[in-house]
C-alpha cells in the first residue's frame, strides 16, 4: 500500500507546556486511525497541524501523496446562519466542485441530497439558522462525504450526534474505501470502523494494529513494562542517593559525571505510570439517603407552541434503578429532564400539564449539556477542593493552580462533571456527559458510575456507555411518545432488527426474552387487535416504499423536482415507520 501521510519531527508547545516534541509517523493508504489521547494533550492540535491550519513549533514535515484529495472537519462548523443547508453545503465546496463539469455537478448535488436524506435532513431548504447543534454537525458530515475524498481528517465526528445517525456514519465509513485519520471518543464507532489505534501519551506515539481490545492489552504491557524498568532505575537511584548522602570527602574523589548521572537517573525513578484504575475499596461513589418516594410522574404532556414533546407520562422512578435515555435529536429528551425535577415555570413558555410529585429526601444532581460558567482566575483547586477526585480523574498536582480558563474544553467538562459529584446526590442526571471527554476519562467515569449508590439517569449517544451502566431504556419517539424497554441499548437495537428482518420475510416477529414494561397485565381489546392486524399489513408495505425510493434517489435520473419530492417522501415515511414500528411493539407486549 502507498504512503498516504508521512509526518517527520512534529513539535508543538503553548507557552511552557509541551504537547508533542518531534514525532513522527505515517499512515499508508487503507489504514482507518483512531488517535486516542486525554483531553488536552493535543490531538485536536495535531489534526489543524495535518489539515495545514496550524504549523508545528519545530519545523518538520508533512507530506501527502501527491494529489490524493483531503478534506478536514473540525470541532465547530463554520456556517452562514442565514443561508439554507443546501446553499451552505455548495457554497462550501466550491474547492470541490469548481472543475466540474455539468454532468459531475449534477452527481454532487445528487450525493450531497442524499446524504442529507440519510441522515435526517430531508428539507435541504431549511435555514441553518434554525437547525439544533446535531443537526449543524450532520450539515458538516453531508459536505465532507459527498466530496468522496482519498484522506479524511475528522475531529469528534460523532459529538452532538444521536444514535441514529451515528450507526449510519458507522456504516458510511466502514464500507468506504477511504484513508481516515480521526479523533474520537466513542468505543464502539472506533471498534467499527478503525483498523488501527493511535496513542499520543506524554508527547509520544505509539501505534497499535488492531482492535480496541487489541489497544488495551498492548498499551497495559507497554505500561506495566514501563514500571518495571522504572523501579530497576529506582533501586539504583537508592544506591546513587546513599553515594550523595556520603560525607563530602568521599564525594570529592568521585567524577563529575556521575554526580551528573545522579540527577538523570532521580529525573527517571520519578517517571512512573499511576494506574488509572480505579480502587473502589478506598473511596465509594457516596451519595445522600434516598427514601421510598423518588421522583413520581402523573399524566404528563407537555408541548411548545404545536408541537408535542411528552404525551400523557406516568412513572414512578424507584430507588437505585438506572435508566437510559434515547431518541433522535430534538425529540424532547433534555425538556423531559427539566419537567421532572421542576425546572419548568409558567414564565419560560409552552403548556404543562399533568403532576410531578418530588420525594422528601431527593436531592439531585443534574449535569446539564451547556456545562457552568466559572469565575475569572478561579483555579482548578477552588472549583473542586477534594484532591483524592481530583487525582482519580486525572487532574494531575501540577494542575491544581492552574486556572479554570486556561483548561481545554474537555478538561472543564470534566471538572464541570466533579461539582456534580461532589454534591453527593442522591439521584443524578447526566445530559449528553460523554461529549468532548476522552476515553480514559470515559472508563474513569463508567467505574465510578458502577458503584454509585443512588438512582441515576444517562441520556446519551454512546452506545458503550448506555450498555454498561442501564438497566432500562425511555425511548423518545416523538410527538410526544415515550416507550419504556427493558434492557441495555444494544439489545433493544437486537430487537427492533429481529422484529425489522421478520417483516420483510414475512414471517411472524422473531421472539425474544427481552419485554417492555407495561403498566399491568392485560388483555388487547377488540380494537387494539384490528389496529395490530393493520399494522402487520401496514409495515411491509412502508418497507417496500422505503426499498423503491432508496432505489428511485440512486439511480441518477430524476429531475430536480422528482429528486426533491422523493427526499421530502423519504423523510416523512421514515417517521411514518418509526412510529408504525413503536405501537406494533407496544401492542405485541401486552
Amino acid at each position: 500500500m502507498p504512503s498516504y501521510l508521512q509526518i517527520e519531527n512534529i513539535s508543538k508547545s503553548y507557552g511552557p507546556k509541551v504537547l508533542f516534541q518531534h514525532i513522527d509517523f505515517n499512515i499508508n493508504e487503507g489504514d482507518k486511525v483512531a488517535l486516542i489521547a486525554p483531553n488536552g494533550t493535543g490531538k485536536t492540535s495535531l489534526l489543524r497541524i495535518l489539515a495545514g491550519k496550524d504549523a508545528s513549533d519545530s519545523g518538520g514535515k508533512v507530506l501527502f501523496l501527491k494529489d490524493i484529495r483531503i478534506a478536514f472537519m473540525e470541532q465547530e462548523y463554520d456556517y452562514d446562519p442565514e443561508k439554507s443547508i443546501f446553499r451552505q453545503i455548495m457554497d462550501s465546496s466550491v474547492p470541490w466542485t469548481e472543475h466540474l463539469d455539468t454532468d459531475h455537478l449534477w452527481q454532487y448535488e445528487l450525493r450531497v441530497t442524499q446524504l442529507l436524506t440519510q441522515f435526517g435532513l430531508p428539507d435541504p431548504e431549511k435555514p441553518m439558522k434554525d437547525l439544533s447543534g446535531g443537526e449543524v454537525k450532520r450539515v458538516a458530515l453531508t459536505q465532507m462525504l459527498a466530496s468522496e475524498a482519498d484522506f479524511y481528517i475528522m475531529d469528534e465526528p460523532t459529538n452532538h450526534l444521536d444514535i441514529d445517525a451515528i450507526e449510519f456514519l458507522e456504516s458510511h465509513l466502514k464500507h468506504s474505501r477511504c484513508t481516515l485519520f480521526m479523533v474520537t471518543h466513542d468505543r464502539y464507532f472506533l471498534d467499527r470502523v478503525c483498523n488501527t489505534v493511535m496513542e499520543m501519551d506524554r508527547g509520544n506515539i505509539y501505534i497499535y494494529r488492531g482492535d480496541y481490545m487489541n489497544f488495551l492489552e498492548k498499551r497495559q504491557e507497554r505500561i506495566d513494562n514501563y514500571n518495571a524498568e522504572t523501579e530497576k532505575v529506582r533501586n539504583i537511584y537508592r544506591r546513587e542517593l546513599e553515594w550523595m548522602h556520603a560525607s563530602p570527602c568521599a564525594r570529592t574523589g568521585k567524577a563529575k559525571y556521575r554526580k551528573q548521572a545522579f540527577w538523570e537517573i532521580k529525573e527517571r525513578a520519578d517517571d512512573s505510570y499511576i494506574q488509572k484504575k480505579v480502587d473502589l475499596s478506598e473511596t465509594q461513589a457516596k451519595s445522600t439517603y434516598l427514601g421510598n418516594k423518588v421522583i413520581n410522574c402523573k399524566d404528563v404532556s407537555f408541548w411548545w407552541e404545536d408541537k408535542c414533546y411528552l404525551s400523557h407520562f406516568s412513572y414512578n422512578f424507584q430507588r437505585y434503578e438506572r435508566v437510559g435515555i434515547v431518541g433522535r435529536n430534538a425529540a424532547g429528551k433534555t425538556t423531559f429532564l427539566n419537567l421532572i425535577t421542576g425546572g419548568w415555570r409558567p414564565e419560560l413558555g409552552g403548556t404543562f400539564e399533568g403532576v410531578v410529585e418530588l420525594g422528601e429526601s431527593l436531592k439531585i444532581g443534574y449535569y446539564h449539556q451547556s456545562g457552568i460558567s466559572f469565575k475569572p482566575g478561579q483555579t482548578v483547586l477552588e472549583t473542586v477542593n477534594d484532591t483524592h477526585l481530583l487525582g482519580r480523574f486525572l487532574f494531575t498536582h501540577d494542575m491544581l493552580n492552574n486556572p479554570v480558563e486556561r483548561l481545554s474544553g474537555g478538561e472543564k467538562r470534566r471538572l464541570y462533571l466533579l461539582t456534580i459529584l461532589l454534591q453527593q446526590p442522591n439521584f443524578l442526571i447526566l445530559d449528553e456527559p460523554t461529549n468532548d471527554l476522552d476515553i480514559v476519562t470515559l472508563d474513569i467515569l463508567e467505574e465510578y458510575l458502577l458503584e454509585y449508590k443512588g438512582s441515576l439517569v444517562i441520556v446519551s449517544h454512546d452506545r458503550h456507555f448506555l450498555d454498561r451502566l442501564v438497566d432500562h431504556l425511555f425511548v423518545f419517539c416523538g410527538d410526544g411518545v415515550v416507550k419504556d424497554f427493558v434492557g441495555n441499548y444494544t439489545e433493544y437495537r437486537t430487537f427492533i432488527k429481529d422484529y425489522e428482518a421478520a417483516q420483510k420475510a414475512d414471517e411472524k416477529p422473531a421472539q425474544t426474552n427481552v419485554k417492555a414494561k407495561t403498566a399491568s397485565p392485560r388483555k388487547l381489546s377488540w380494537k387494539e387487535q384490528q389496529e395490530l392486524k393493520m399494522l402487520e399489513e401496514r409495515l411491509p408495505a412502508l418497507e417496500a416504499e422505503k426499498a423503491n425510493l432508496e432505489a428511485r434517489l440512486s439511480s441518477g435520473t430524476l429531475s430536480a423536482d422528482e429528486l426533491q419530492k422523493a427526499s421530502s417522501r423519504y423523510g416523512a415515511l421514515q417517521e411514518e415507520l418509526d412510529e408504525a414500528e413503536m405501537r406494533w411493539l407496544e401492542l405485541s407486549e401486552i
